[in-house]
């Protein structure tokens, strides 16, 4: 009974680990399709999404089946809780490479920034990174690297506060720029809540550790 246990328990944490990539992947293609102005690659994004979507649903009824038949307790019912909570931060990221995706299609045609746009990629790095990292703790379940990656969303606060002054600035000089300002605005608040769910699972990762749950995110993410 305890070997088909742990078979299910080790199941869950691969699948929520594919999801982790599945969630990268889809953000570093909606970034790189908007800086690309690349239409295809962005429908492309939109089109895989159910996939993440269908695995968030997956975890989340396997997880659910595990602490009512399993019953299980300390460490093991932290890793299903863990998997739980940071699952439904992934899908919600993966809604955010969709709305990246979804503005590429918008503006297709319209004015672009190079400047600007050249922030807008640095920022999708960051956010790339973070999300990776912030796996990449989880896989270690190493609470000090979890630390140490939220800390790092603050650099991706500023590239947003960078992006919206830039923008601002050449709204107000160019009038025809104003529907690639503001889509280069939202895009970026898009990358900032990818930040701040990476940030959620570091959380996470601390809560799997130790059992205390503890406030990594200064604007933490609560929806």
């Amino acid at each position: 009974m305890r070997t088909t246990f742990e078979e299910q328990l080790n199941n869950l944490h691969l699948r929520f680990s594919e999801m982790g990539m599945m969630a990268s992947e889809a953000i570093m293609k909606s970034v790189k399709a908007y800086i690309d102005h690349d239409k295809a690659l962005a429908k492309d994004v939109i089109q895989h999404d159910h996939v993440i979507n269908k695995r968030e649903m997956d975890l989340e009824k396997e997880s659910f089946e595990m602490i009512a038949l399993q019953q299980p307790v300390t460490s093991d019912l932290r890793m299903i809780v863990t998997v739980l909570k940071a699952s439904s931060d992934l899908e919600r990221m993966g809604d955010h490479a969709v709305s990246i995706a979804q503005e590429t299609i918008r503006v297709k045609g319209e004015t672009r920034i190079p400047e600007i746009e050249k922030v807008i990629a640095e920022m999708g790095d960051m956010a790339t990174s973070i999300v990776e990292d912030s796996l990449e703790a989880y896989l270690k379940r190493d609470s000090k690297m979890a630390e140490e990656v939220a800390h790092r969303d603050i650099e991706i606060d500023a590239k947003s506060t960078m992006i919206n002054e830039l923008c601002i600035k050449d709204m107000q000089k160019t009038f025809e720029n104003v529907l690639s300002g503001s889509s280069y605005m939202l895009v970026a608040s898009y990358l900032e809540r990818v930040g701040d769910y990476a940030t959620n699972i570091c959380e996470w990762v601390v809560y799997l550790n130790t059992g205390h749950v503890v406030e990594l995110n200064r604007k933490h993410i609560a929806e």
